[in-house]
């Protein structure tokens, strides 16, 4: 192993420069060289009782994995992180490291944490370089029971694979027509290209998972007919959140008023970004996007890069309160994206022809705490400005779509239409698990893994007691 580095610091992700970025789609950060990688993975202090590990959600094994890397070793460190990670390449580029695996590094401590995120991207690129020089996993043998999943977003592939690796007869029914979920409708191709989305989806067709698209699930079939008549003996809800909210104020019907997901999904699954695709979009000059999280600065980026010359983040609290992955928000103000800041918008403003000219906004003053801890936004009376744009986004979160609840008797929601499911993700339905936004509202990724994964095991175990 090599000598350990004691320095304070990461070393620095390579990335494209952001006056450059600003105006294409190709991915920001261009990785870690193996030089890098082993320099980063040297940081790593091995504790004894890791607490780095207690804070991923699909429980990577993250000093082992850390070792093989510092050793030189990247195909066995990837055999160590698939061992419980389905998807390593889209988990090393859009994690939230800070909160979870690198947020608990006793590095951390006393400088920055070990780039654990960094060096679980570096190798799954480089077994997806290598891959040839390996012999390809054996399919697991089956045994015999078959399980539909509903959804082929993180949550639902993460179900599938682990179902798939015991054995399991494994069908996705995607609604759209590319399998990814919002890793390809939500999240722009700077941050997880497209190619690595299908990478890993094709991964897990060699496992044997029969993905089926175009397949709209309360539809076309019902989740009961998937029990019955298609001979299914579970069901696993990851069908995700993509029921956009708006602000409900006056002038939201005008045109150039977008919801974050239609404008995204435009733009990253139906390729508007590309010449040669034929996705009708309106390239705007002004943008305001509303709202603050990670798909709020993702709107805000793709809007820079579709040409517009200016670009606002308007949300109604302050910088302290800002949801957003720090690198985001970072990354965003490199590429020039200018933040309005304890500003909520009040009205939309149009001409005679129905077309966005500008937003009245008001400021805000941040009072008392609310049932979150989060400082309540108050108006300031009088202060009222318009903000002269061509086009608003609203990115204020999303809600399940109601179609599996409204189709499916006995399947129980909450009032925000949220899926009712317990710690391993079973529903109100016998033999109907839910786990990932469909149950939770829009959340990250990794969180959906995880449910996914928690899924896999009660289903394994359900399926197993029923035919004891």
């Amino acid at each position: 192993m090599a000598e350990r580095n004691m320095s304070m610091t990461k070393n620095p992700m390579p990335e494209q420069d952001p006056l450059v970025r600003n105006h294409n789609f190709e991915e920001v950060a261009k990785g870690y060289t193996a030089e890098m990688a082993m320099n980063e993975a040297a940081r790593c202090l091995q504790c004894r009782k890791p607490r780095c590990m207690s804070g991923c959600p699909v429980n990577v094994r993250i000093p082992e994995f850390v070792a093989k890397v510092a050793a030189g070793e990247f195909e066995e460190a990837y055999k160590i992180i698939t061992s419980t990670n389905a998807l390593p390449a889209v988990c090393g580029r859009v994690c939230p490291q800070e909160n979870q695996c690198e947020g608990q590094c006793v590095r951390g401590v006393k400088g920055e944490s070990v780039g654990i995120g960094r060096m679980e991207r570096f190798v799954a690129d480089w077994h997806a370089a290598h891959a040839d020089e390996f012999p390809k996993p054996e399919k697991p043998a089956g045994n015999g029971h078959r399980v539909a999943v509903v959804g082929s977003g993180p949550a639902g592939l993460t179900c599938a694979g682990d179902l798939a690796r015991m054995g399991y007869d494994v069908t996705v029914y995607e609604l759209f027509h590319k399998a990814g979920g919002v890793l390809v409708y939500g999240i722009p191709e700077f941050r997880l290209p497209k190619a690595i989305v299908a990478r890993e989806v094709a991964g897990l067709e060699e496992l044997g998972v029969k993905v089926v698209t175009n397949a709209v699930v309360g539809r076309a079939i019902s989740v009961d007919e998937l029990l019955t008549e298609e001979g299914y003996e579970a069901v696993f809800l990851g069908s995700g959140a993509g029921l956009p909210r708006f602000l409900v104020i006056p002038g939201e019907s005008l045109l150039g008023v977008y919801s974050a997901n239609e404008y995204l999904t435009r733009i990253n699954l139906m390729k508007a970004y590309r010449e040669d695709y034929d996705t009708p979009i309106k390239h705007h000059k002004k943008v305001a996007v509303v709202g603050a999280g990670n798909v709020a600065m993702d709107a805000a980026r793709c809007a820079k890069r579709m040409g517009a010359e200016k670009v606002y983040i308007v949300y109604r609290r302050g910088m302290e309160e800002v949801p957003a992955r720090k690198e985001e928000v970072h990354h965003a103000m490199e590429e020039e994206v200018e933040f309005k800041l304890l500003t909520n918008p009040v009205k939309v403003i149009g001409d005679e022809n129905g077309y966005v000219t500008g937003i009245e906004c008001i400021s805000m003053e941040l009072g008392e705490p609310d049932e979150k801890g989060r400082r309540r936004p108050i108006p300031v009376e009088g202060s009222n400005f318009v903000l002269e744009v061509d086009a608003m986004i609203d990115a204020l979160g999303t809600s399940p779509n109601p179609l599996l609840r409204m189709t499916t008797e006995g399947l129980e929601a909450d009032k925000h239409g949220c899926l009712i499911a317990d710690e391993k993700g079973q529903t109100s339905r016998e033999g109907v698990f839910a786990g990932g936004d469909a149950v939770t509202g829009a959340a990250t990724v990794i969180l959906a893994m995880g449910a996914g994964k928690t899924a896999a095991a009660a289903i394994d175990e359900y399926i197993k007691a029923k035919n004891a």
